[in-house]
């Protein structure tokens, strides 16, 4: 651990957030003296965010705690061109109408991780849009494109990795880091923002903007960015066997949510309750010490506090009361996905498609085959068996030992 004098640089680093930082020394001065404005950007390529990008999310909630003023940038601008930083091809495009309603969509997942008020370290959230759409291409070639040099950017690896394999880098994403350059410029200019954090990938794209801010202002500013977060399996944060983890209930109920983090492998739990929470140090120290079937009690709080922050205490309560009766009680809780077949019923395969839990009838009959599916604790194996059921007496359908949903008349 260094010895940071800061508030922030201490709890940036002692929570497991600390990768790099362009200037360790001045920023922890910076942050001593006065409120420091920080950023993130996020592009809305989606409805929602993903839980690989709480971990950015986190890096703003720290700069707050810490007495710093975070802002959120929604990267309506951006995203027109893509990031190439970690993609294998080039982005789909996206019309404004769809950016516009990804931005509406992701905003209150912000509102309740982040404090948004008037106070001095009140959050804020902007769309880089305003600015961007606003230039013109001849004012941006000739005020920021002196500033850049081919030969540099061909060095960055979000650039050189898609050219070393081969793949087409368009010459509009090739542009993506001069605009998030000119972000930090914008909003150094306008806001006094003196730092970028991002994740470790984005480390190019954050000196880029501090060499911009300094070569046309003069002014000092400084980056910092966060380890990428991978679990003990090797595996990227973000992603489970069945997809993204979204954060909003919208695109993943709140029980699904809860569940991944109750499964988290047994060597990740202290890792991410120092990322992921708010819990002070010396419960976590006690927590993530627990052995056997007892570090199961940490994963319960993990899976309380993560979904409490991001979905609300209601959806943490009604989803930990689901987990315990359909693991412990044998109930069917009402957080789980529920299946109405007709009276004259529906094939075992068909259900586990209808349900959610296969993508297709061969990958139900697979699953059948192995033994992974059980109806009321009874396996199933044959992909003809006809599910029926009478009133009020639902079944409970399993597969393997993390799916589980209700069938009702």
């Amino acid at each position: 651990m260094t010895n940071y004098n800061s508030d922030l640089l201490r709890l940036l680093e002692e929570r497991g957030h600390l990768h790099q930082i362009t200037d360790a020394a001045a920023l922890d001065a910076l942050a001593q003296k006065e409120v420091v404005t920080g950023y993130v950007g996020f592009d809305p390529t989606a409805p929602s965010l993903h839980i690989g990008n709480l971990a950015s999310i986190m890096l703003l909630k720290r700069l707050q705690q810490a007495g710093h003023r975070p802002i959120v940038i929604m990267g309506g601008g951006t995203a027109k061109v893509g990031d190439p930083s970690g993609k294998d091809e080039t982005r789909q495009m996206l019309t404004e109408e769809r950016l516009a309603s990804n931005i509406a969509s992701i905003k209150g997942c912000f509102e309740r991780i982040l404090r948004f008020d008037d106070s001095e370290s009140g959050a804020l959230l902007i769309n880089n849009d305003d600015w961007l759409s606003k230039l013109s291409y001849i004012e941006l070639l000739r005020d920021v494109g002196p500033h850049f040099t081919i030969n540099r950017m061909l060095t960055f690896d979000s650039v050189k990795t898609r050219l070393d394999r081969e793949q087409p880098l368009t010459f509009i994403e090739f542009n993506y880091m001069i605009m998030q350059a000119y972000d930090y410029l914008v909003l150094n200019r306008d806001y006094g923002c003196r730092l970028q954090l991002g994740g470790s990938d984005q480390w190019g794209n954050i000196v880029n903007g501090i060499e911009l801010t300094r070569r046309i202002d003069g002014k000092e500013v400084y980056g910092f960015t966060a380890p990428l977060i991978t679990r003990a399996d090797g595996a990227k944060m973000g992603k489970s066997v069945d997809g993204a983890i979204w954060l909003n209930e919208d695109q993943l109920p709140a029980y699904d949510f809860w569940q991944y983090w109750r499964n988290t492998d047994d060597r990740d739990v202290g890792k991410f309750l120092r990322l992921f929470t708010d819990l002070p140090m010396e419960q976590i120290a006690d927590l993530e010490a627990l052995e056997g079937s007892a570090i199961n009690d940490a994963k319960v709080i993990l899976a309380n506090e993560v979904t409490k922050m991001v979905r609300g205490e209601d959806a943490a309560r009604s989803a930990e009361t689901t987990a315990a009766t359909t693991f412990a009680g044998g109930g069917s809780g009402e957080d789980l996905p529920t299946l109405a077949v007709g009276s004259e019923g529906m094939r075992i395969g068909a259900v586990l498609t209808a349900i959610g839990f296969t993508a297709s009838n061969g990958e139900a009959k697979r699953k059948l085959a192995e033994g992974a599916v059980k109806l009321d604790g009874e396996s199933v194996n044959d992909p003809g068996f006809l599910v029926t059921v009478t009133e009020g007496a639902d079944k409970k359908l399993s597969l393997g030992k993390k799916k589980h949903g209700v069938i009702t008349l």
